[in-house]
C-alpha cells in the first residue's frame, strides 16, 4: 500500500467519524488557503527548502545548515491542540 494510500484511508476513517459540523468548518478553511494562492507558493517535489534557523529542544538555536551536513533533514510542525 503506498502512502497516499494509507492517508486516504487514514482521511477516510477520520471522516466517517467526525461531526458534520467539524467537517465542514475543516473543509471551508482548506478551500480558502486553496483560494487564497498559497498553492501557488509551495515547494514543489524536489525542490530544496530555504535556509531556515528554528530552536531545538532546548531552546538553543540551530541551523538546517548545520544539521544537513549531518545528513537527511525530517522538519515536523506541531499546530498543537485543536
Amino acid at each position: 500500500m503506498s502512502l497516499q494510500d494509507k492517508l486516504d484511508e487514514v482521511k477516510k476513517g477520520f471522516e466517517s467519524s467526525a461531526p458534520a459540523e467539524a467537517l465542514t468548518i475543516m473543509h471551508r478553511a482548506t478551500e480558502d488557503l486553496r483560494n487564497s494562492g498559497i498553492m501557488n507558493r509551495v515547494l514543489k517535489a524536489g525542490e530544496s527548502a530555504p535556509g531556515f534557523m528554528l530552536p531545538d529542544v532546548q531552546g538553543q538555536m540551530v541551523s538546517s545548515s548545520d544539521l544537513l551536513s549531518k545528513g537527511p533533514l525530517v522538519v515536523s510542525f506541531y499546530r498543537g491542540v485543536w
